[in-house]
This record gives C-alpha cells, sequence and structure tokens, in this order.
C-alpha cells in the first residue's frame, strides 16, 4: 500500500477495488438541489449530492442518508434512473477513485438547506444559472436526458465519466 492509500480506502483514494455511491435527484419549486464538492474527486464542480453506500445499507437509504448529511435536506428515495463509472488516475495512470454511482429519483419532504460533510455548497438551481457554474458533466447529461433541464454541454473532465441509463 503506497503513502497515498488510507487505511480506508472506501473514503479515501487508491481503492482497490471499485466503491458503490449512490446520489439522490431532488426538484423543489423547479430548481434542483446541487452541491459543489469540497474534497476530491471532482473538487469544485457542482453535482448532484450523493456518497458512498455503507455496508449493510439499500441504495435509498443510503441516498436519504448522504443528501441529509451533505445539505440538511430530509428526501424519501426513490427508483434508481442514472447508473456511470468515475474513474479518476493520477499523473502515473494510477488508479486515485472508482465509484460506480446509481442515481436515484427522489422526493422533497423538507430541511433546512446548508452546505454539511464534504459538500463546499448546497443550493437550489435553476436550469439558468446552471450555466454559470461548473457542472459536472454526469450530472449536466443526467439533467438534460432524463429531466430535459439546463443545457448538456459536452467538456473535457480529468475521469472518464461512463453514464449509462437504467431501463425498467
Amino acid at each position: 500500500m503506497s503513502a497515498a492509500n488510507q487505511s480506508d480506502g472506501a473514503t479515501r483514494g487508491y481503492p482497490d477495488a471499485p466503491r458503490v455511491a449512490v446520489g439522490a435527484v431532488v426538484f423543489h419549486e423547479n430548481r434542483v438541489l446541487l452541491v459543489r464538492r469540497g474534497q476530491a474527486p471532482s473538487d469544485g464542480q457542482w453535482a448532484i449530492p450523493g456518497g458512498r453506500v455503507e455496508l449493510g445499507e439499500t441504495l435509498a437509504q443510503a441516498a436519504e442518508r448522504e443528501i441529509r448529511e451533505e445539505t440538511g435536506i430530509l428526501i424519501a428515495a426513490q427508483e434508481p434512473i442514472y447508473v456511470f463509472d468515475m474513474v479518476e488516475r493520477d499523473r502515473a495512470d494510477q488508479v486515485r477513485f472508482h465509484y460506480v454511482i446509481v442515481d436515484l429519483a427522489a422526493r422533497y419532504l423538507g430541511g433546512d438547506l446548508r452546505a454539511g460533510d464534504d459538500a463546499a455548497e448546497a443550493r437550489w438551481v435553476s436550469a439558468a444559472e446552471m450555466k454559470n457554474l461548473v457542472v459536472s458533466p454526469p450530472t449536466q447529461q443526467l439533467l438534460a436526458r432524463h429531466y430535459a433541464f439546463g443545457e448538456n454541454r459536452s467538456g473535457s473532465s480529468r475521469h472518464a465519466a461512463r453514464p449509462g441509463r437504467l431501463e425498467p
């Protein structure tokens, strides 16, 4: 294990296997809930809030917990709607992060919006406001493809994001 590795590879870089993570797509008053990431991967980018699935959690339980921790918002997680890989490599081409991310639709229940956990900022964003933010490509693709929300701008990314669509 290199010095870059941490004892808990599930929350730090340089994992020994892909990690499962969730996000939740939450709308309220024609705005989507986004967070600006406060740490790697995707540090500084706006994205759907979410995080790692803990041992014993269902996808829905993990999404509800992560959204509450990152934003203070309470949700009812629903069905998975979007799946993608997030792989980030370092300059030596070693895998620094590898997540399989399952985004779920979610219903807004309430709460007081605030940034928490690893989110540097949390806010409700309109489609028009998205064009002024640095939004992660998978978030742009998900919102455009599934909700016709915002612009589907193509852009380069330091990591490989290969979105997939879940079909019923």
